[in-house]
């Protein structure tokens, strides 16, 4: 029997791509489909009942919600090119860290888009920090992982990308070499591998999207 795969996703999320990525690093076909949050599909909404939010991933017609049990998912189904480490400690601390950049990097990431510019550069402070920690974990390692990219590599690199790109957009540089030799070492070598940049959404409709995202909260500010 042919498996079945469908991915409900928003090109601009990186919680979508970072789904896409363990996907197409495992070589699994999948039908994506992309989502409109302004009008939600009646197939998402029968997916994901309780969030209603993307990704969502659909397998032989069995819905699965929430990125982090998506990977997991897709890692326990497909076993090639495991993305978590067979070691049960070691993937308890892939799973820390994975949860350490959800729960602390992206909730205090999420303050920025409504804040004024003094809470602004408080959140960049605070983001700096948090980096920091991630960057001392990496320290020493080709990758999170270890000598090859697993769980925490998949989860950082899209956001570390997102801020990246969100810099540019805003031109104030926060995420360095100089300040952050380690993370961007890496950076550099993830960019080095093609399915991570396949993964990602183009250049000029990204920079088109944050600057779109950026006028619309100073218009709700107002």
């Amino acid at each position: 029997m042919a498996e079945e795969v469908k991915l409900l996703g928003l090109w601009a999320s990186p919680f979508s791509c970072r789904v896409e990525l363990v996907l197409k690093l495992k070589g699994i076909q999948y039908q994506y489909i992309e989502v409109d949050l302004f009008n939600k599909s009646p197939l998402l909404l029968k997916s994901n009942p309780v969030h209603k939010k993307i990704p969502v991933l659909i397998h032989n017609g069995k819905p699965i919600a929430e990125s982090h049990v998506i990977l997991e998912y897709i890692d326990e189904t497909w076993k090639n090119n495991p993305i978590l480490p067979e070691n049960p400690y070691d993937r308890a601390i892939a799973r820390f860290w994975a949860k350490f950049i959800d729960e602390k990097i992206v909730q205090t990431a999420s303050k920025f888009r409504s804040a004024n510019e003094e809470e602004k550069e408080q959140i960049l402070e605070e983001l700096g920090e948090q980096l920091k920690v991630i960057e001392k974990e990496l320290e020493g390692k080709e990758f999170f992982g270890g000598e090859s990219i697993g769980y925490v590599d998949i989860v950082a690199f899209l956001l570390v990308y997102w801020f990246q790109v969100g810099q540019e957009v805003m031109q104030k540089e926060w995420i360095n070499e100089e300040k952050f030799p380690v993370l961007c070492k890496w950076m550099g070598k993830l960019h080095e591998i093609d399915v991570f940049n396949q993964c990602l959404p183009p250049k000029d409709k990204h920079y088109a999207y944050i600057r779109a995202q950026i006028e619309a909260a100073k218009s709700a500010s107002k």
